[in-house]
């Protein structure tokens, strides 16, 4: 059933034992009805998956217990690893506040608004985002002994998921780790299969005399995505002709065969392929005052740092390319498509339809800390200066079978800029002020800025954490608004202004009630967007959108729960930007043991729900979301889904049964084709069926 209204108008303790078998049993039966029977909701109120609403930690007990901590890169805090089962996100990238455009790998974005606040170059490609490893997000590790997890998924429409992580400490001052990520679907939908690939490697040398740092980064992300444009007919879902959803006529790739479910076998015919690689590398050397503490059987030597000088040198390629692939006898390219939807010359149905855009980043970097209290680490000034040299590489063609690609257009530029920063997180834990700017002086984006600062302080116990913020960030537009993108069909625009955008916020935290409250306001100028499909287009004019979100658990009893996450935001002004006026999702649930000491198991539902609004459409060519103000998307029913996960030790399973709404008895009888669209043309699958497994160990 079509739910889009505008242009086209589609139609204490046994009875928990008992519960939670009654639970168990229900999502086994709704598994005997899926083809394949084998956002993450907020961190709501700490991590944990028992009773208790603290967080709870990676301890493996044998016989003795391993240390396991992190940090990041741009943090020296050490943090413990989490191991919470109630939010399903931490392990498979799928928030509850992000749509995709009908499975997992496909085209998503947050439904939280979130304008870019980076300054600087920017190629432009954030439709995969959520599936890309990034060097910002590795974890460095410290461990006492190795060790690995484990991770598989399986799901209907052929889902898999597979994720392999190992870390050691090859001495005791140096660490290395290694990630491999597998994300592979057929999809619902014709021409919907995805198959993305993601490695990430990282090392963490410390010197004996602990002057001496150096971290490596090395992540890669191989995505590859078919594209469909989305159905024909949205009104097809309810007709008896199609009764099986996988063969619903499609803008893009229809009559292409059902893809494989081999993931190492992947066929793109009409889609993308997004690449991305970066090397990091920094180096730190401290100058300060050495110490030690003397026990009855060893030294252990300390230092303070004064002084710490940085060098970070980074190497990123992205390569962005959209194919529509002609096969003789088997597909011809659909030319109606590209001349009425994105206004592009007569392409031959015979011909293959190209586009790619290839760039190299080099950045150079060269830092000075100053710390006032060598004792606290926390608090520091940073200065530093930054060199980045661009290459880009544009192909784009019509080609006829046989022929090959030709480069059009290379460009060669730089950027110079200067950064600055004071952060302090005072030694009793009551203040935590960070600021910081950058400003870039010569080159492509000359002019372009961002600053923020933020302070966040302990009012007291019963009032919990306030913090306020502001940032202001001036940027040149991302380069697929360069008529020299391959990916630029607009040719009735061509100066672009830069983009100005004012962010105020501020967040009350209070632990000790589960709650957090939070407010933003975003004041925006030269707003850039696409629209009509390929139309580029800028609001000159201001506009602004006011942003406030409750975060709460309500304990019901000892160990039932609810969780509740709800965002309003509205726009003013004249405003191109579309949002739901309310996104609210709800999690009722048990969070206890059911009696079993060494078994931690969360079971409920899950409830998403998502005001109608003018959803953003999605063109592939260009791998953009765009504005749109004829179609209006409604929710026939909120989104729910049933979960139960579980930890047995170092052992975690999840069992999700999603998208229940999609239930109907009617018009062609029962089955699950009430489904909910998350953009024009583009719906939601129906009943998904989904089970997984984590497993920790120490080699």
């Amino acid at each position: 059933m079509s739910n889009l209204t505008g242009t086209f108008l589609p139609v204490k303790n046994r009875r928990h034992v008992y519960l939670g078998l009654l639970w168990i049993l229900l999502l086994s039966g709704l598994g005997l009805h899926a083809q394949n029977p084998l956002g993450r909701f907020g961190n709501f109120g700490g991590g944990g998956g028992g009773a208790s609403a603290g967080g709870d930690t990676l301890v493996h007990r044998k016989a003795d217990t391993i240390t396991l901590n992190f940090r990041y890169l741009d943090s020296s805090r050490l943090l413990k690893m989490d191991s919470s089962i109630r939010d399903f996100s931490r392990k498979v990238p799928e928030p509850t506040t992000w749509i995709n455009l009908g499975n997992v790998g496909t085209p998503a974005r947050d439904l939280i608004f979130s304008p870019r606040m980076q300054s600087g170059w920017d190629p432009g490609w954030h439709a995969y985002d959520l599936y890309t490893f990034k060097a910002e997000d590795t974890k460095f590790y410290t461990t006492t002994k190795p060790y690995t997890e484990l991770g598989y998924l399986l799901g209907s429409k052929s889902e898999q998921f597979i994720d392999v992580q190992t870390t050691q400490n090859i001495t005791p001052n140096w660490n290395a780790s290694f990630e491999y990520r597998l994300i592979n679907a057929v999809g619902a939908f014709q021409n919907s299969n995805t198959n993305h690939n993601n490695y990430r490697f990282s090392s963490w040398y410390r010197s004996k005399s602990k002057r001496y740092q150096n971290f490596f980064i090395l992540v890669s992300s191989k995505l590859a995505a078919s594209d469909n444009g989305g159905l024909q007919n949205p009104s097809d879902l309810d007709s008896l002709a199609y009764t099986n959803q996988a063969t619903l006529p499609v803008k893009l790739g229809n009559n292409l065969a059902r893809a494989s479910s081999n993931p190492f076998a992947p066929v793109i015919t009409t889609g993308t392929r997004y690449t991305t690689t970066s090397i990091v590398m920094r180096q730190q050397y401290d100058l300060g005052q050495k110490d030690s503490i003397v026990t009855d059987t060893s030294v252990i030597p300390l230092f303070y740092p004064r002084v710490r000088l940085e060098h970070t040198i980074s190497y990123s390629t992205y390569r962005y390319r959209f194919t529509d692939q002609y096969i003789p006898g088997i597909y011809s390219l659909d030319s109606l498509y590209y001349a009425s939807q994105m206004n592009l010359p007569y392409v031959n149905p015979t011909d293959s339809f190209y586009r790619q855009d290839s760039w190299h980043d080099l950045t150079n970097d060269f830092s000075i800390y100053q710390f006032p209290d060598s004792k606290n680490p926390q608090q520091f000034f940073k200065a530093g200066a930054s060199i980045q040299l661009l290459k880009g590489t544009f192909d784009t063609a019509n080609l006829a079978a046989g022929s090959q690609i030709t480069t059009v257009h290379k460009v060669n530029d730089q950027n110079v800029f200067i950064h600055g920063e004071y952060r302090n997180k005072t030694r009793n834990q009551k203040w935590d002020v960070e600021a910081f700017g950058k400003l870039y002086l010569n080159g492509l984006n000359s002019g372009d800025y961002n600053a923020y600062i933020s302070l966040k302080r302990l009012v007291s116990r019963q009032i919990g954490y306030l913090q306020v913020g502001f940032e202001n960030t001036n940027r040149t537009p991302s380069f697929v608004f360069d008529r020299t993108s391959s990916f630029y069909y607009d040719t009735t625009k061509t100066n672009f202004s830069k983009e100005n955008t004012t962010h105020i916020f501020a967040s009350l935290e209070q632990p000790q009630f589960d709650l957090r409250l939070k407010a933003s306001y975003y004041l925006m100028s030269n707003y850039s967007y696409f629209t009509d499909y390929y139309k580029e287009r800028q609001e000159s004019t201001l506009f602004n959108l006011l942003q406030v979100s409750l975060q709460k658990q309500f304990s019901l009893t000892r160990v039932w729960h609810w969780r509740t996450l709800v965002t309003v935001q509205q726009t003013a002004g004249t405003s191109p930007v579309h949002v739901p006026l309310l996104v609210m999702n709800n999690q009722f649930g048990y969070d206890g043991s059911l009696g079993f000491p060494n078994l931690t198991i969360s079971f409920g539902t899950e409830i998403r729900y998502v005001s109608g609004y003018k959803a953003d459409g999605y063109v592939p060519l260009s791998g953009q979301f765009f504005t749109q103000g004829d179609t209006t998307i409604r929710q026939h029913l909120p989104d729910i889904a049933l979960y139960l996960h579980l930890r047995i030790r170092s052992f975690t399973a999840y069992v999700r049964a999603e998208n229940l709404n999609a239930m109907a008895f009617g018009p062609n009888g029962f089955g699950f084709y009430n489904n909910n669209f998350v953009a024009p043309n583009y719906a939601s699958p129906g009943l998904l069926l989904k089970f997984g497994f984590f497993w920790g160990f120490v080699n």
